[in-house]
Order: C-alpha cells, then sequence, then structure tokens
C-alpha cells in the first residue's frame, strides 16, 4: 500500500510477507507488541513513520530485510 509524500511513494509489503510466511495480522501484534490498529495502519500505507525499533521487530518476526518490506517508487 503506498504513503505519499511530495510526489515519492514508499510501498509497504506487509500483506504479502504475512501471506508468504501463513501468518496473520494479530499474531504478527502480538510477537511485535503493537496494537492491531498501529500495524494495521502500517500495512495500509497510512503511516507517516515508523520507528526504527518497530521495523526492526517486524523483520525479525517475518525473518526479512527492510527492503523486503519497504519499496520505493518515484
Amino acid at each position: 500500500m503506498p504513503a505519499d509524500d511530495e510526489g515519492a511513494t514508499i510501498m509497504v509489503k506487509l500483506d504479502d510477507l504475512l501471506h508468504d510466511r501463513r501468518m496473520t495480522l494479530t499474531e504478527l501484534a502480538d510477537r511485535v507488541g503493537l496494537t492491531l490498529a498501529n500495524l494495521s495502519i502500517l500495512k495500509t500505507g497510512k503511516a507517516k513513520a515508523i520507528r526504527f525499533s518497530t521495523l526492526a521487530a517486524i523483520c525479525r518476526e517475518l525473518d526479512c530485510q527492510p527492503g523486503d518490506l519497504l519499496s520505493f517508487q518515484a
């Protein structure tokens, strides 16, 4: 899902990663210590920022790199 800022788009590929790992958003929220609502905001591309600690926790639980979760489109 896109998160627009002055023409640049950061795509959040959380849905794809969850699907590939057969994990629910609720399960990931429990594992990383986030509320389901906050994780949902990230998943839908509506988040304006993400803490490095949150990104690290998501990558740890999904066994991925930040580039697997986020992509940039000009």
